[in-house]
């Protein structure tokens, strides 16, 4: 009963922590990760129109769904208009909401 608490809770043994250690020699970890610059910040964009899908359609990939913060590199707060944005446009078909 001691061993399976164990196994469950992440205790001795396997699990991912032991595969980080034993990573192969010819693989190297990238040491230098850019960080992503808001797109919108950097062009200096205040409003995000719904009716401009060529500025859009970056964010929506083939199956329509909508890039998550993490992927875009948008910060918060334009993410939160670019998602309202795409919401409208494909209200009026100008995005579609996902594609066959």
């Amino acid at each position: 009963m001691a061993d399976e608490q164990r196994g469950r809770s992440g205790g001795r043994g396997g699990g991912r922590g032991a595969a980080r250690g034993e990573r192969a020699q010819g693989q190297r970890r990238s040491l230098f990760r850019r960080k992503k610059v808001c797109k919108f910040c950097a062009d200096k964009i205040d409003y995000i129109d719904y009716k401009d899908v060529r500025m859009l359609t970056p964010f929506v990939p083939e199956r329509g769904k909508i890039l998550p913060r993490r992927i875009s590199g948008v910060c918060a707060a334009h993410q939160r208009t670019l998602q309202t944005a795409i919401m409208r446009a494909r209200q009026l078909a100008l995005l579609p909401y996902m594609t066959d």
